[in-house]
């Protein structure tokens, strides 16, 4: 979906046209969900905030400018949600993270894909030891694709800011084991 077609679709919207808004969805879901995804770190949670994701574009299709490049409008709404789903939930994540850590203490020699569970256990604490600000720069590099710049815009920070900080955030993956940014 261009930008053009976007800003007709938010139009029609506006007017009411749910079809409008199938057809943003269909154009815009795997991203959401996968920008989602790369922010909480939880399938479901990714599912249903894209869900709310697309509810509030609905709602709020009147505050939408057109010709401001809508991937970028759409990655700052999708953040904010997912943020303020981690804020609210911050104490339930600490709380599955430390049963999922008991769960594997307990069967730790018994399963055969247990291996595939501390790696990915192990991702999880890799990013874990990153700032919460290198994690999120990290999340929108990565899953989220955008350029340096439109991560500055995004945070509102200077761009050379988001770069150091990304560096940062690689070496310390890399430490940690992880090439693959």
């Amino acid at each position: 979906m261009d930008n053009s077609r976007f800003d007709e679709c938010m139009n029609r919207i506006r007017g009411g046209d749910k079809e409008a808004l199938k057809e943003i969805y269909e154009s815009c879901q795997e991203y959401i969900f996968h920008l989602m995804y790369s922010i909480t770190g939880n399938y479901s949670d990714a599912e249903d905030l894209s869900v709310e994701f697309f509810l509030k574009l609905w709602d709020i299709a009147d505050k939408y400018t057109p010709g401001g490049g809508y991937r970028r409008w759409l990655t700052v709404i999708a953040r904010n949600l997912a943020l303020d789903f981690l804020r609210r939930n911050q104490r339930e994540i600490a709380l599955e993270a430390e049963n999922i850590e008991q769960e594997l203490e307990k069967h730790s020699g018994d399963d055969p894909g247990y291996e595939k569970v501390l790696d990915d256990i192990s991702i999880e604490q890799a990013l874990a030891g990153l700032s919460p600000a290198e994690r999120e720069i990290v999340h929108l590099k990565v899953a989220g694709e955008l350029t340096f710049q439109n991560i500055a815009d995004i945070l509102k920070v200077p761009m050379g800011t988001v770069t150091w900080r990304y560096r940062q955030a690689v070496g310390k993956l890399r430490r940690c084991g992880y090439e693959a940014l």
